[in-house]
C-alpha cells in the first residue's frame, strides 16, 4: 500500500542544522580546501535542502594531523574512568536530542521516520557499552621457560588513530557503533561520512566536544571517494573501519598495504534465509518480509536469498506477497511509512536495472518489479518491494547484492542440497534457518559459512555481541569484546628480576 500524499511532513533541519555545512577539524568548523560544496538530497523528494563541503587530500592531511596531535597530547592522558565518563555523557546527549537526529537521518538518507526513532535505543546502549569497556581493558603475565629469572608482561595499546570511513545506510548508527570502541581504547578517529550521510556524523563530532572530548579526539572530513583514498593511504593513520561493498572495501584494504594499517571490514552479503516445512509461518514470513524489504533493502544483511522446502513453497510465496501488499510505501517523514526511497538517483537506477534484469534471466514477477512513479512519487526513488519466483542459483538476481527490496524466493528439496546451495556464494556475512527442529536448526548453524545465523529470527544485533563476516563479505568483527581489541595493540615487555 502506497501513502498518500495528504500524510507528508514537511521538512525542516533543527536549529543545530545548517544549510552550509563545513568539515570538523580539531574541534572547530573547517571550511574546505578545495573551497567546492555538493547537495545533500532528500530522496522522498529528489530535492537538495543543504550543502556540504567537498573534501580533498588537504583536508585529511588536516584532520590527521589534528589527530595525531590530540593522540600523542591531552588524550594520551585520559584515564581509563575519564574516557568512560565522557562516553556516558556523550550517550546522554545523543539520547537526549535523538528526535532532531533521527529527522536528519530520514532526510538525508530516506529511512523511514519511525525506524529511524527506533534505532536510538540501540545507539545509546552501545555507545554506554563501549564506556563500560573503557574500564575493562587489561594486559597479563604469563609463566615463561627463560633460562633466566624473567617476568613477562603482555600489555594493551590503543592502536592509534583510526580512519572511519561509513557507509549510507546507518549515519548516526555507524558513527556510534565504530567511534565508540575506539574512543574507549584510546584512539583517536578521521571519519569520512558516506556523501548521502553526512549531517548527523557532523553533529555527533560537535556532540563529543560538548561531552568532553579534547580538540582533535574526534574529527569529520565530508565528501566523495577522493576522501575515502587519502584516508585508506594515509601513512600517519594505524587503522582503518569500513563498512560498505566488498569491491569498495577490497581497493581500501589495497590503499592500506603499502604502510600495513589493520584494517577492520564490514562488507557486502547476500544472506540465506531457509524456510523448512515445519517452520511457525505466522513468524517466519512477516520476518522474511522485514528482512529483506527493511531500509527498502540497504541492509548488508539482508535476507535476500529465501530458500522455502518445496512442500511449503507456494504458501509461503502467496502468504509473504500478502503480507507484503499491506506494507506502506511512502514518504520517509510519514510516520506511517514502513519503506521509503532508495537512497539516491544512481542507486534507484541500479536497482531498476536488477528488476528489468529478473524476467529477461527467467525469473517471475509474484510483487512489484517496477519503480513507482505515481503522484509525489515520480520525484523521489521508490521501487516496489518485490518478491521474484522461479529463480535459479546461477541467475545474477541471486548471485549479486542488489541492495534494494528485491526478494528471490526458491524451492529446495533436501537438507544437504539447501546448505550446499546456501553456502554457493562469494558472501558470508549472515543467515537465517527456520525450524521447529532444534537438531536440525544446530547442524544448520555449524554448516552455515557465515559470521551471524539467527534461528527463527532476524537482524538482532547487539553490542555485546560480534557481527562480521566470512569470505568477501568482511575482515574482523565488530561488537563483543573483540571489537575494542580490534583497536589496541598488544606489546609483550620483560623484566630481569637478578639484577
Amino acid at each position: 500500500m502506497n501513502a498518500p500524499a495528504t500524510n507528508l511532513v514537511p521538512a525542516v533541519l533543527p536549529a543545530q542544522y545548517r544549510q552550509r555545512n563545513v568539515h570538523f577539524i580539531n574541534g572547530q568548523a573547517a571550511e574546505p580546501a578545495s573551497g567546492e560544496w555538493f547537495d545533500a538530497i532528500n530522496p522522498s523528494t529528489g530535492q537538495a535542502f543543504a550543502q556540504i563541503a567537498e573534501g580533498s587530500a588537504a583536508d585529511v592531511d588536516r584532520a590527521v594531523a589534528a589527530a595525531r596531535a590530540a593522540f600523542e597530547g591531552p588524550w594520551s592522558k585520559f584515564t581509563p574512568a575519564q574516557r568512560q565518563r565522557v562516553l556516558l555523557k556523550l550517550a546522554d546527549l545523543l539520547e537526549a536530542e535523538f528526535a532532531d537526529i533521527a529527522l536528519v537521518d530520514t532526510m538525508e538518507m530516506g529511512r523511514p521516520i519511525t525506524p529511524s526513532r527506533m534505532v536510538g535505543d540501540i545507539i545509546v546502549r552501545a555507545l554506554r557499552h563501549h564506556a563500560g569497556l573503557a574500564t575493562t581493558i587489561h594486559g597479563y603475565t604469563p609463566g615463561n621457560s627463560a633460562p633466566v629469572d624473567l617476568t613477562a608482561l603482555v600489555m594493551r595499546e590503543p592502536v592509534g588513530v583510526v580512519g572511519v570511513i561509513m557507509p549510507w545506510n546507518g549515519p548516526i548508527f555507524c558513527a556510534a557503533w565504530k567511534c565508540g570502541p575506539a574512543l574507549a581504547a584510546g584512539c583517536t578517529v578521521v571519519i569520512k561520512p558516506s556523501e548521502h550521510g553526512s549531517l548527523t556524523p557532523l553533529r555527533f563530532a560537535e556532540l563529543c566536544m560538548e561531552a568532553g572530548f579534547p580538540a582533535g579526539v574526534v574529527n569529520v572530513v565530508t565528501g566523495h571517494g577522493e576522501v575515502g583514498a587519502a584516508i585508506s593511504a594515509h601513512p600517519d593513520i594505524d587503522k582503518i573501519t569500513f563498512t560498505g561493498s566488498s569491491a569498495t572495501g577490497q581497493k581500501i584494504i589495497a590503499a592500506a598495504a603499502p604502510t600495513v594499517k589493520k584494517v577492520t571490514m564490514e562488507l557486502g552479503g547476500k544472506s540465506p534465509n531457509i524456510i523448512f516445512a515445519d517452520a511457525n509461518l505466522d513468524v517466519a514470513v512477516p520476518m522474511a518480509a522485514s528482512a529483506i524489504f527493511n531500509n527498502s533493502g540497504q541492509v548488508c544483511s539482508a535476507g535476500s536469498r529465501i530458500y522455502v522446502e518445496r512442500s511449503i513453497h507456494d504458501e509461503f510465496i502467496a502468504r509473504m506477497r500478502e503480507f507484503a501488499q499491506g506494507m506502506v510505501v511512502g514518504h520517509s517523514l510519514d510516520p506511517a511509512t514502513q519503506i521509503g526511497p532508495i537512497v539516491s538517483a544512481r542507486q534507484f537506477e541500479r536497482v531498476c536495472s536488477y528488476l528489468d534484469l529478473g524476467p529477461q534471466e527467467g525469473a517471475s514477477v509474484h510483487l512489484g518489479g517496477a519503480p513507482l512513479t505515481e503522484g509525489y512519487m515520480a520525484d523521489g526513488y521508490y521501487v516496489a518491494p518485490t518478491i521474484f519466483g522461479q529463480v535459479q542459483d546461477a541467475m545474477r538476481i541471486a548471485k549479486e547484492e542488489i541492495f534494494g527490496p528485491v526478494a528471490c524466493v526458491m524451492p529446495f528439496d533436501s537438507f544437504d542440497e539447501v546448505i550446499a546451495r546456501a553456502n554457493a556464494t562469494r558472501f558470508g556475512l549472515a543467515g537465517a534457518v527456520w525450524t521447529r527442529d532444534i537438531g536440525k536448526a544446530m547442524r544448520a548453524v555449524k554448516a552455515i559459512k557465515a559470521g551471524t545465523v539467527w534461528v527463527n529470527h532476524y537482524h538482532t544485533m547487539d553490542p555485546a555481541v560480534p557481527f562480521g563476516g566470512y569470505k568477501l563479505s568482511g575482515v574482523g568483527r565488530e561488537g563483543g569484546f573483540e571489537h575494542i581489541e580490534s583497536y589496541l595493540q598488544t606489546k609483550s615487555v620483560w623484566i630481569r628480576n637478578d639484577i
